[in-house]
């Protein structure tokens, strides 16, 4: 990811006269985004253009539409040696399914921007495998947000992956020294509360479908996006 994309996402109050970024109209607050697959950037969309590519493959399959989709797996555990095994060194990391590559790539924020792990994929595919959400997710546009509390129990949400780089651009803008600074502690901490109220539990039985199934409003503020990896 770029200093320029990651600009996009720490500024603040949003530019007026924000445009959708396909056909130029004017963008209410709380736009929704698009992925150019090709580019591997996010784009902001107005509610026609978003609506324009929800139908998968839709324009030839270069802009997809993030969903507002959040689950959270109430089942899911993570224990210290699964951790280590991730070689993690912060609380947060993501994770989405690359369509080039066919497998998940993984991120952890950090005040220098989003960083690619290194590791292995096959063990990605081998810790997360165990969490249905891994089978849900949609390649590009959702992704799996792994956050460790502390007492070591770590929470696994699907969300939209504009919400990851909501998150890479509010620890760039708050982040103060080696701990980041109750500031961004603070931020941190509201940013979960709200991703923990707007998911809702996966339940037993057969996966949900994202077609069959009512979004849930994130009641985040509009993001400005650039790129992502």
């Amino acid at each position: 990811m770029t200093s320029d994309v990651l600009k996009q996402f720490t500024r603040r109050p949003p530019p007026p006269g924000e445009r959708c970024d396909l056909c130029g109209e004017p963008l209410p607050a709380g736009h929704r985004h698009l992925v150019d697959t090709s580019r591997r950037s996010l784009k902001c969309a107005c509610p026609h253009c978003h609506l324009l590519f929800v139908r998968p493959g839709a324009g030839q399959g270069r802009f997809r539409a993030v969903p507002d989709r959040y689950l959270t797996d109430p089942g899911f555990e993570l224990d210290e040696a699964d951790w280590n095994r991730l070689q993690i060194p912060v609380a947060l990391a993501f994770f989405f399914r690359n369509s080039d590559l066919d497998r998940l790539a993984a991120f952890y924020p950090s005040p220098a921007g989003a960083t690619e792990s290194e590791l292995d994929p096959l063990t990605w595919d081998t810790v997360l495998g165990r969490s249905r959400l891994t089978e849900l997710l949609e390649p590009d546009v959702e992704a799996l947000l792994l956050h460790r509390e502390r007492g070591g129990s770590v929470t696994c949400t699907l969300v939209p992956v504009d919400v990851c780089y909501e998150l890479v651009g509010r620890m760039r803008l708050h982040w103060k020294g080696f701990d980041g600074g109750a500031e961004a502690r603070a931020d941190i901490a509201e940013f979960f509360e709200r991703i923990t109220a707007a998911a809702r539990p996966l339940e037993a039985g057969p996966a949900p479908l994202e077609n069959g199934s009512a979004p849930v409003d994130s009641g985040r503020p509009a993001t400005h996006p650039g790129g992502a990896p």
